[in-house]
């Protein structure tokens, strides 16, 4: 998921980039916005669709607070790049974008895993305890034979 929605930020703010007079950085955030949208349909859906389901409203409130974290991360290394350092060519500009994800999905990698879509807890098996343990199982060899004591 994270290649795609990467390829989709990426295609997004050089189509806002080149077909509009915005600014790299408010291009960098509204393909931001776009890929965060496209990365929650599919971590969601498909990544971690066996993950915990029972607390949407939760998780998606975690998922917007890390991604909004994640956006200010990401498009921080492009504005200090375009504007700190003046470095504001095309190249430069998809270079610092590609950077700015790289730090930022770091971040949210180890966010979104760790406190968005959290693992559901593992199923205990039962206890070898109890009157059905103590019944001597069959194998392919047959019955086990157990000591006996002599009287």
């Amino acid at each position: 998921m994270g290649g795609a929605g990467v390829l989709v930020n990426l295609v997004v703010f050089n189509l806002v980039r080149h077909t509009t007079d915005l600014q790299v950085v408010r291009a960098s955030v509204i393909a931001t916005v776009v890929a965060i949208v496209f990365n929650y349909v599919g971590f969601r859906y498909f990544t971690y669709r066996d993950r915990d389901k029972s607390r949407r409203t939760r998780e998606m409130t975690l998922f917007l607070l890390f991604s909004a974290i994640g956006l200010v991360i990401e498009n921080g290394v492009l504005y200090a790049a375009t504007y700190g350092f003046g470095w504001n060519t095309p190249l430069q500009n998809n270079v610092f974008k590609f950077l700015g994800i790289g730090v930022a999905t770091l971040f949210r990698f180890w966010s979104y895993r760790s406190w968005v879509f959290r693992a559901l807890p593992a199923r205990e098996t039962p206890a070898a305890t109890g009157p059905a343990a103590r019944v001597p199982q069959n194998d392919a060899a047959g019955p086990r034979k157990t000591k006996q004591q002599v009287p």
